[in-house]
């Protein structure tokens, strides 16, 4: 029995592990590595493992860098099974097509580029297409329901567990018997931070022989909830008395509907005006927002309830939903006054860029960051602090006022994460999906354990 790694290995992205027992070989997850363009070529390199050699694919949740390599898998030869839960299955499917097109449009843009300098042979070829993306749909054959044992192949059981992460997030136990010997394996996912709204917090996991566990945020407790909206609160009305813009870098999936949810409530509670404008500038966020409705399963008892009687907590008498181009192009005439809520969360790419471009540069607008920023990723580089950020080929002054306001993390901090990996009661532990000094500092938390923090393409025997 052997476990490998391919991609979040001291680093926070590309998420994929390597299972090969009772003779199959099961992968977990296969995200795309982001930060930056440089990337582009670790994303286009080998998997260090054959594509058509993998049985099952079995997905924790929708998040880019989970699932954004799905589609390069199956063109490269997969032929096998993707499972994982309904919610994660409909989110996916807007996650990997709107990343086959954004990954198209970036290629037309860089041959012509290239053909304006001359070179017709320089353009750019896409990860894979739309084309690709619906053809690894089709892989998506079984969904997997919380706490329900799935049967994978002789010797071979998988239960998916509430991760609290995201709409479907899961973790995933395996159990697996090869010549006589049983081992039980855990994979955290990525692990969600309890009492936030909508969503419920992680399940609790069972024991195992060995865990894999992320640790995004190993080194730091996160700002209480209450607090953290309390400034949100406060940045909004602050902006808006100044005569500005709040730009909120939004992630797409869960936390474009968290932020709604905590609007209608400053709304209702009166720490907001019943006029302000809230712009949506977002397909696959206003789509993903369609989605939640319909798996209450994952939602706490009070939103489920909300949604069951026929009201909608994410609803605001103010909501703009930009959907088209030109929509989106059409906030940026408004000079204050306006929350816009647009992705990538952490600036690499889609309609923030416009938004920041019009906005950084003056002094009563505000920039709001509710979400982790990457290393060599434009909000990061926001966020610490940067004079000057280059936006959409030009040099842009940062003269708004930047907010990072940390409560408001889909991840578990490192208390909840070592509350999770106590139940599990790990002799073995792998540390994945964290920055190399983050994971250190986490690993030195650990006791009773034997800790490991595995390099890319690293192999152990289990």
């Amino acid at each position: 029995m052997k476990l490998s790694f391919h991609g979040a290995d001291r680093d926070v992205t590309g998420s994929c592990h390597l299972v090969e027992c009772a003779g199959k070989r099961v992968l977990i997850d296969c995200g795309l590595f982001q930060g930056g363009r440089e990337l582009n070529e670790e994303n286009a390199a080998p998997f260090g493992f054959d594509a058509s050699a993998i049985d099952l694919v079995l997905l924790t949740h929708a998040h880019l860098d989970h699932c954004g390599r799905l589609p390069l898998l199956d063109k490269r030869g997969f032929r096998g099974e993707i499972i994982t839960t309904g919610a994660t299955r409909e989110l996916a499917r807007l996650v990997m097509l709107d990343a086959a097109h954004l990954q198209e449009e970036d290629a037309e843009q860089q041959a012509r580029r290239a053909g304006q300098h001359g070179d017709e042979q320089a353009g750019a070829q896409p990860l894979y297409t739309v084309a690709d993306a619906t053809n690894c749909l089709d892989k998506f054959k079984r969904t997997a329901s919380y706490d329900q044992p799935l049967e994978l192949f002789p010797g071979v059981r998988a239960t998916f567990i509430d991760a609290g992460h995201i709409l479907g997030s899961a973790s995933i136990v395996l159990d697996v018997v090869e010549a006589g010997r049983q081992l039980k394996l855990i994979f955290s996912g990525d692990l969600g931070n309890k009492g936030r709204p909508l969503l419920r917090g992680p399940a609790t996991p069972p024991k195992a022989d060995v865990a894999v566990i992320e640790t995004t945020y190993g080194d730091r407790l996160h700002k209480p909830l209450g607090p953290s909206i309390e400034e949100f609160y406060g940045a909004i009305t602050e902006t808006f008395r100044g005569g500005g813009n709040v730009v909120i870098p939004t992630f797409a999936l869960e936390r474009a509907q968290e932020l709604l949810s905590v609007l209608h409530h400053g709304i209702e509670t009166g720490h907001l005006a019943k006029t302000i404008q809230v712009f949506l500038d977002s397909p696959m966020a206003i789509s993903a927002t369609e989605v939640f409705k319909r798996f209450p399963e994952s939602l706490d008892d009070e939103t489920a309830k909300v949604i069951a009687a026929g009201g909608d907590p994410l609803a605001l008498p103010g909501l703009h939903l930009s959907r088209t181009t030109a929509d989106s192009m059409a906030i940026n005439r408004i000079r204050g006054g306006a929350v816009i809520m647009a992705g990538s969360g952490m600036c690499t790419g889609g309609r923030i860029r416009h938004h920041l471009k019009h906005n950084l540069e003056h002094g009563n607008a505000s920039i709001v960051f509710v979400g982790y920023q990457g290393a060599g990723t434009l909000g990061r580089q926001i966020v610490d602090g940067a004079k000057q950020v280059r936006v959409l080929g030009e040099d842009i002054a940062v003269r708004a006022r930047v907010y990072t306001i940390n409560g408001f993390s889909a991840h578990a901090d490192q208390a909840e994460l070592l509350a999770w990996h106590r139940h599990t009661a790990a002799p073995r532990t792998f540390l994945t999906h964290g920055e190399e000094a983050t994971m250190g500092k986490f690993a030195a938390m650990l006791s009773d354990t034997k800790v490991e923090m595995p390099a890319l393409g690293q192999n152990f025997e289990l």
